[in-house]
């Protein structure tokens, strides 16, 4: 395994990611979750969970799980190495396609700007925003306790991702850009498909992948 060779593919997709909004209208958003059968395990056995939901309703009205090896370690900041392919299989597989996917991960905010979000948007050349549930990168301040408020994630005075409470009194979640979208839409998708804390497509995608591998796995 060549770090400094997995350091350079990095910073190569990051010049390619494009943090405009590149689409005409957002109709169906997916949220990608995975889990391993031995999550420090290498390799182990794993399953991907893709859920598409109706912008409007937040209604589920797709959804498809894949199984597969994963082979690569579990290294931080080289996560796409490890959940790449799984989340690729899934989305490539699926009988629905969403306008916009939602990745447990981060977009660029992440040391080499490119994170599991913008190199899942760049290779399969999507639409995609990171969504964390905790910081890897950059800095910030806390926003207001309201829901909807947010304060910029940054890293030597240029804005990466943005902070934002997605409930009240709830801890904020971590949005940056994946590919193929601006930060402000990118902030707007995830407020207007958030109930909980978790935005309903990759809170429903867990949920689902549970559920799956409770009934439909042995």
């Amino acid at each position: 395994m060549d770090l400094e060779e997995l350091k350079r593919i990095q910073i190569e997709c990051a010049k390619k990611v494009l943090q405009t909004d590149d689409f005409t209208e957002v109709r169906l958003v997916g949220g990608i979750d995975l889990t391993f059968e031995d999550p420090k395990g290498n390799p182990t056995r794993a399953w991907a969970s893709l859920v598409v939901v109706d912008i409007k309703t937040l209604k589920k009205v797709y959804s498809h799980v894949v199984e597969g090896t994963v082979d690569f370690p579990y290294i931080p900041t080289f996560l796409a190495f490890r959940e790449l392919p799984l989340m690729e299989k899934v989305y490539l597989s699926a009988e629905v396609k969403p306008d916009v996917v939602f990745i447990d991960g981060q977009g660029v905010a992440h040391p080499r700007g490119c994170g599991i979000a913008s190199h899942f948007g760049v290779k399969l050349n999507c639409v995609s925003v990171g969504v964390a549930k905790s910081r890897l990168f950059g800095f910030y301040k806390e926003p207001d306790v309201r829901r909807g408020s947010w304060s910029p994630l940054t890293y030597r005075g240029r804005t990466i991702g943005a902070v934002v409470r997605t409930k009240d009194n709830t801890a904020p979640i971590f949005v940056s850009v994946g590919h193929r979208i601006s930060l402000n839409t990118a902030i707007e998708l995830v407020l207007k498909t958030s109930m909980y804390r978790v935005p309903e497509p990759t809170r429903l995608a867990h949920n689902h992948l549970q559920w799956y591998l409770r009934n439909s796995c042995k």
